[in-house]
């Protein structure tokens, strides 16, 4: 395997771990916000959000959503489109009790609205370091090497 392939199956990993994201439109004036991914270990071409139509992303659009892992050991950029989903199946297959609690009309509340972010292109750095190179950092020393390779630009 590629360390690109290695890097981008980590970031896999590490979303589904811990699913939430910043995401944000990129022709709009306003803050990106946490949303939850709904992720499907089938569809590495995209993943979905529930939200609702009142919401600042409802408009879709191209988008950027931005990932750090649990562990702060990986970040991410992912940029893509935003587009409603209108196939029902997808809608039913991740709706959960979790997700119910945020709509007083369940899955029947008119402002129910899922979103599929269609992924595009994504930069990933890891940011874990060998003992050695967290050592070299503590006392001032050049740490580069430690951190080379570990970054890259993929298609997602």
């Amino acid at each position: 395997m590629t360390q690109e392939h290695d890097i981008k199956d980590r970031f896999w990993k590490e979303l589904s771990d811990s699913p939430f994201l910043m995401v944000g439109l990129d022709n709009a004036s306003g803050h990106s916000i946490p949303m939850t991914a709904q992720l499907d270990k089938d569809a590495n071409h995209a993943f979905w959000f529930y939200t609702s139509r009142d919401n600042r992303l409802a408009a879709g659009g191209a988008a950027m959503a931005q990932f750090a892992g649990k562990d702060h050991h990986l970040f991410a950029c992912i940029s893509g489109t935003l587009v409603e989903e209108t196939d029902q199946a997808v809608v039913d297959a991740h709706w959960s009790n979790e997700v119910a609690a945020w709509y007083e009309g369940g899955r029947e509340d008119p402002n129910l609205l899922m979103l599929r972010f269609d992924l595009g292109d994504a930069e990933i750095w890891l940011a874990d370091m060998s003992l050695k190179g967290v050592f070299k950092m503590l006392i001032g020393g050049d740490i580069r090497s430690e951190m080379k390779g570990k970054h890259a630009e993929v298609t997602l």
